[in-house]
């Protein structure tokens, strides 16, 4: 897919307009994809780089360095997370850096997802990462409705163990309330870039953005 398209560009402008007049984002996706005649993959694009402009500087403030971790605890989105960083590793050009500031995989395969052969790099690649910058504590948490989240959080503990990073791995039905209400009551960085969540907590960590960056092959689409 060619995001530079000039139609794709077309429709991101269009459907930027409609959100900063206050239209709700599905009856606009709707409408812009259907009059440039676009595709899933590209209507999941749409939804998921472009926001009203108060949105995008709301999120934008919220972002923290990944230096800015050191004691606290940091809470993560497991398959958000994940999902994006083992794109990175494939090197598909499905990640995208969004208007709000975080970047994200486009192709939206969370409720598919299945543990694979970048399963186990992509999370040494997050952990080493997190653990050079001394958090208090690695939280992850994964969504129970997914087929062996259990598996994976296992997986991860043991990871966490290995590399001697102080945290834990677990299921929950409901990822979103537990990250949001966990990073009130803990003053924690949730890393996520699901915008619901981003909307509700005070600070927010873009793990694959870092992830990517230290590995310069790894390309983000702007």
């Amino acid at each position: 897919m060619n995001f530079q398209d000039p139609i794709l560009t077309e429709a991101k402008k269009d459907f930027q307009y409609l959100l900063e007049r206050g239209f709700p984002r599905t009856g606009a996706l709707e409408y812009v994809g259907n009059h440039y005649l676009l595709g899933d993959l590209e209507r999941n694009y749409l939804i998921r780089t472009v926001f009203p402009l108060t949105k995008i500087e709301s999120r934008r403030n919220k972002l923290i360095l990944l230096s800015d971790i050191k004691g606290k605890d940091v809470l993560l989105d497991g398959y958000n997370v994940l999902i994006t960083v083992e794109a990175l590793i494939r090197g598909e050009e499905v990640v995208v850096k969004c208007d709000d500031g975080v970047i994200r995989d486009v192709k939206a395969v969370f409720g598919k997802y299945k543990k694979n052969e970048n399963t186990a790099p992509a999370l040494n690649s997050i952990i080493s990462l997190l653990k050079i910058f001394k958090p208090q504590s690695v939280l992850f948490f994964f969504d129970s409705p997914v087929s062996l989240s259990g598996e994976l959080a296992r997986a991860t503990r043991e990871i966490l163990n290995s590399q001697e990073v102080p945290g834990d791995a677990q299921t929950s039905e409901n990822v979103d309330y537990q990250l949001i209400n966990l990073s009130h009551e803990v003053d924690g960085v949730v890393a996520t870039s699901d915008g619901i969540i981003i909307d509700k907590v005070d600070k927010v960590l873009d793990v694959p953005s870092y992830v990517a960056r230290l590995n310069r092959n790894k390309k983000v689409v702007k």
